[in-house]
Order: C-alpha cells, then structure tokens, then sequence
C-alpha cells in the first residue's frame, strides 16, 4: 500500500500496490503492521457497508465522540463517491478545514479517516456501494454530526443534493 497523507494531518489516502499477471492483480488491502508505522490506528472492530440507489445522496457529517471517537478506512467497492472529511480536532492548525477526494470502484483507492473527523459522502453514480473498516463500536449515545451546508466550513459538494436523510439535513450550526 501506497500511504499519501494529505493536507490534513494524520489524514491520508491509501493507493494499492498491485502485483499483475495475466490473470489481472493481487493488492493488499490492510496491514495492521503497515497501518501502525504510518502512526494510524490499525485496531479494526466493525467493517461496515453503505449501498445507495440514486446518484447524488448525501451521507453525513458523521463522527463519534470520545471515548468512542472512532477512525475509518473507507472505500467505493462500486459505482464512485465524493468522500468528505472535516478536521473537528479544536488544538488542530487546520481546525475545522475540510477535503473532498474521489473515490471510485474502479481505481481502488482508499480514505484513512482519523478520529475527531467528521465524515460523509455524496454518491457520483446511481447503485454506489462503499465499505469501511471501522476502529469503535457504533455508539448511538456517542454518534454526533454537522450539517453538509453548514457555512462554518463551506464544503462544495460536486452534485445537487437529491437525497439526505431528515437527521443529517437538520444536524445544528457548529459552534466550536
């Protein structure tokens, strides 16, 4: 695996090392070994899947709050997605900064999700399917959220919304 961090600290994005042949490739998905040199969480308790029916639903901006923050591995294992993270870490000298990367099945790049990130996605293709491995139980009691059009953060989302649940299009102002 190929780790790319990107502007946001201890986030980063995840390519495969493919090793081809004729009969197509063989890539590593995860390496606790590989996930824990890089400074990331490698615990992984829930692998999680996310199937869409429309083009352009909106998932988000999701996050679990201590002592259940959790990190995630997300990946597009069909159609494409928009994938957005927030840096919600308040000592963080890009608090509150956001990214918005390409993922799609196709290419089988991966998002590295660190805790204290808020989280969401908007689908590119109708029947879009994305995986994530998750370090925390889901905890309701825990589960926290900021509003896609929040303007604390000005996230440009690439579509017109076309389906949000009603908790993720009412979650209040950021106040941090």
């Amino acid at each position: 695996m190929i780790f790319t961090e990107t502007r946001l600290p201890g986030a980063y994005i995840i390519t495969l090392e493919k090793r081809e042949d004729e009969r197509g490739f063989f890539a590593r998905t995860w390496c606790q070994q590989e996930f824990a040199a890089h400074g990331l969480n490698p615990r992984v308790v829930q692998c999680n899947l996310s199937f869409n029916k429309q083009k352009g639903t909106l998932r988000g901006m999701h996050y679990q709050i201590a002592p259940y923050a959790e990190s995630k591995l997300v990946r597009c294992t069909r159609g494409a997605i928009y994938d957005v993270i927030i840096d919600l870490r308040p000592d963080s000298p890009t608090h509150r900064q956001w990214i918005g990367v390409r993922l799609c099945a196709d290419d089988y790049t991966m998002l590295y999700v660190p805790e204290h990130f808020a989280h969401g996605f908007q689908t590119l293709e109708d029947s879009s399917e994305v995986t994530y491995q998750v370090s925390q139980f889901y905890t309701p009691t825990a589960e926290r959220g900021v509003r896609y059009d929040d303007p604390a953060f000005g996230i440009e989302w690439p579509l017109a919304v076309q389906t949000i649940s009603e908790k993720d299009k009412h979650w209040p102002d950021y106040t941090l």
